[in-house]
């Protein structure tokens, strides 16, 4: 059994960690703009070939689809997606990828690489490398529960 505390310490210690680390905007050099986190995790779940109704990708962000419509009008406006009609039933319309939204989706990073390194560099090199093997035995111990019938009997509830 798994003491509480335990539980609540990698709570409390990813939370700290994406608080200082985590990407605050994703630059698009290219085109001299940037795009917020927001609107970046949206072009994770869409795809350059295959469509998803604004519908659906609000459903499965947890948003109402008048927020997710919104979100997509601006990264239609920047080039990083487009409309187009289902090819099974014209009066569904899908939203895809564009090359730069493609582009943008590949360099997306949800931690900041130069964050991770400055707080890395706060550390001993011993205490950085006890560090970085925490991380993956907890990462190892991750694959494990998604692989395993009870992170998808946890995640249908």
């Amino acid at each position: 059994m798994i003491a509480k505390s335990d539980v609540e310490t990698v709570l409390e210690c990813y939370v700290r960690i994406y608080f200082a680390c985590h990407a605050r905007s994703v630059s698009d050099p290219k085109k001299r703009s940037a795009i917020s986190p927001n609107q970046a995790n949206v072009l994770e779940y869409l795809d350059k070939e295959e469509g998803i109704t604004v519908l659906d990708l609000a459903r499965h962000l947890g948003v109402a689809p008048s927020t997710m419509s919104l979100t997509l009008d601006r990264l239609e406006r920047g080039g990083f997606v487009f409309r187009r009609k289902d090819p099974n039933d014209g009066r569904r319309t899908m939203i895809v990828l564009t090359p730069d939204g493609e582009r943008i989706k590949r360099k997306q990073k949800v931690l900041e690489p130069d964050l991770i390194a400055a707080m890395l560099n706060r550390l001993s090199s011993t205490r950085r490398k006890e560090a970085i093997a925490g991380l993956r035995t907890l990462t190892e111990a991750a694959d494990e529960l998604v692989g395993s019938e009870m992170f998808r009997d946890l995640v249908r509830r």
